[in-house]
Formats: structure tokens, sequence, C-alpha cells
């Protein structure tokens, strides 16, 4: 599979993924989320190519993830704002953190600390599940195949790719 296929799979992580799948997308989103918003903030925080920090904020545009709000008329230039789509995905950043912070971090400790605003409690994300409030756990998770891809397993392409991974998993 082409990577600008990956959007088309039956598959809500690898649709996921084609947003924001590549490193640039995850950094771009990291600093929005400190309260970076303009196009030469980013760039100079990242110390990434114009080209490609345009292309990663069209990307981010296109899929209602940024908005742009022009905050300059001679010459017109934009901040980039979180849509309500786009601050959802705080929390698989802060998952993010919290494995990084006990896989990833050297001898020096962790690189930034998170804290609750009103309690002042460091905050330790952990993901659970809304029903039962338990953390998801992989052994306690069964996967089924839902609607979506029940009707993509009748083309043969996605029923040979997806066949046996279901069965594996049911």
């Amino acid at each position: 599979m082409r990577w600008n296929e990956i959007k088309n799979e039956p598959c809500s992580i690898a649709r996921t993924l084609s947003v924001i799948g590549d490193r640039w997308t995850m950094l771009i989103l990291r600093n929005a989320f400190m309260g970076v918003r303009r196009f030469d903030d980013f760039q100079q925080q990242l110390d990434v190519t114009r080209h490609l920090l345009t292309d990663r904020l069209n990307l981010l545009v296109e899929n209602d993830i940024f908005e742009k709000k022009p905050y300059q008329t001679q010459p017109t230039r934009y901040e980039y704002r979180l849509t309500p789509k786009g601050k959802e995905l705080y929390p698989i950043l802060m998952t993010m953190v919290q494995w990084g912070d006990k896989w990833m971090a050297d001898e020096d400790g962790v690189p930034l600390e998170y804290f609750d605003k009103v309690s002042g409690e460091k905050l330790s994300p952990v993901l659970v599940d809304q029903n039962s409030g338990q953390p998801i756990d992989l052994h306690q998770v069964q996967v089924k195949p839902g609607k979506g891809l029940i009707k993509a397993l009748k083309v043969p392409e996605f029923r040979e790719r997806w066949g046996a991974l279901i069965k594996k998993r049911t």
C-alpha cells in the first residue's frame, strides 16, 4: 500500500495516520497545544523548511484540525487555530508523552512536566474505558469487525489483507 492511499483503508488508525502520521505534523500539533499559532513561530521553533511547514499546515486545515484566521491585512498573514476536532487530538499527544516519559527519558529525567491548573497536581494520564472506568489493557480487548470493515471486506483487496488479521483477534 502506498502512503497516499492509506486514507482509503477501512481502518481508523490508518485514516488518522493519513492526517497526523508524520513527525513534523505531530511536532506542529505539540507546539499548537503549547500556544503557537503563527507560521513564522512554527518555523522558527521547529527549524523546518517553509515548503514542508506549508504542506503540513495546509493538510491540517484541509482536514479541519486547524482553521486559518487572518491577523494582519497588509500583507495578509494568518494564525492557525485548533478546531474542536483538532483539540480532541490532545489526549493522543498526552498518551505519547506518558509513553515517552516512561521509555525514552534519559538520565536527566523527563523534559516537560504537566500540571492541573486548578489543583496544581502533576498529571499522570491513563487511557480508560468510558463505560467501566478501568484502564485499557491489550489482553482484555476483543476486536470485532464494524460496519465499515464488513462493507470493505466485499472488496477482494481488503478481504485478502484484513480477513486473516481479524480472525486472529476475534
